[in-house]
């Protein structure tokens, strides 16, 4: 669980701007309620290094945008040594709320029993995965402890711009389409590849107009996990004129099994962008579902034009 730190002795401390008043005022920055639940990020797939600092560092994009809250990371196939399983983080954000009543009970403080989910869990995913959503609401249910499970991140218009910007990454797309720049290997049409069936790739469809709009190129959806999809989208693209395609994720990282993207990429005979990884967009979103549980007023979040 997190848990706020001042600054190291020494160091300066930022004082806080004086109030501002009138129709110009700043807004005040929303910060998460006393006693609020745990934010549980629920990561699938296989656990490692590198899939823990992916996590590590959506939480950490999400405290930052929510002052006090407390977030912590569930691994679906973790080992609860190195690797902490969902289950137990949902059954230790109930025991730690749990506590907190005693003590305050203990302390002679008037307090009510806690009500309410002890920790909502949201999937690191981008898009619907029905054999991955039944895993993880299995498992907190079976966890036995109060929480809540929030839906997947996407479609979103900030996903849009996240697999923009992979792409822009790779050589794949200009970087901003407001000052045309020129990208000698920018793609002609977009495979934008997911996995978890047919509702999957009708969900990164919906993406796919959104990216389709910032790229003025065709984008069309197909499935990793469904043999000869991403071959049939590429061949139906380049039947309707596109020449240079690029594969682009709809993926965050952790779900997209080993040399998946690598062999679609084969299939389609093109280059590929990085999945979506921890791009910004990504840690916001996950406070928005949260938030959105709770109940909680947010910043509107735009999607920018790039």
């Amino acid at each position: 669980m997190s848990s706020p730190t001042g600054p190291a002795s020494g160091l300066p401390v930022r004082m806080p701007r004086p109030r501002q008043s009138g129709r110009h005022r700043r807004p005040e920055p929303v910060a998460a309620p006393e006693g609020a639940p745990v934010l549980v990020l629920a990561v699938p797939g296989v656990p490692s290094a590198a899939v823990r600092g992916l996590a590590e560092e959506v939480v950490s994009i999400a405290r930052a945008e929510l002052p006090g809250l407390e977030a912590a990371i569930g691994f679906l196939d973790g080992d609860d040594a190195e690797y902490p399983t969902l289950s137990g983080v949902v059954k230790q954000a109930a025991a730690l709320r749990a506590e907190r009543y005693d003590l305050a009970r203990a302390a002679g403080r008037e307090v009510a029993e806690p009500e309410g989910p002890a920790a909502v869990v949201v999937p690191l995913l981008a898009g619907p995965d029905h054999a991955l959503m039944d895993r993880i609401r299995e498992t907190v249910a079976n966890s036995g402890a109060p929480a809540q499970l929030t839906d997947v991140l996407g479609p979103h218009p900030l996903l849009a711009e996240a697999v923009h910007v992979r792409l822009s990454e790779a050589g794949l797309a200009r970087a901003d389409r407001a000052r045309l720049f020129t990208v000698a290997t920018a793609a002609d049409g977009i495979v934008l590849a997911t996995v978890g069936g047919e509702e999957a790739v009708q969900a990164a469809g919906i993406t796919g107009m959104l990216l389709a709009a910032r790229l003025a190129v065709p984008v069309m959806a197909a499935a990793l996990d469904q043999e000869g999809s991403v071959a049939a989208v590429a061949e139906q693209l380049r039947g309707s004129g596109s020449q240079q395609l690029a594969l682009a994720p709809y993926l965050i990282g952790p779900e997209l099994a080993e040399g998946l993207l690598e062999d679609a990429a084969r299939a389609a005979n093109c280059p590929a962008a990085e999945a979506l990884g921890a791009y910004p967009a990504v840690g916001k979103l996950v406070l928005s579902q949260y938030s959105a549980a709770l109940g909680l007023a947010q910043q509107p979040q735009g999607a920018p034009v790039r």
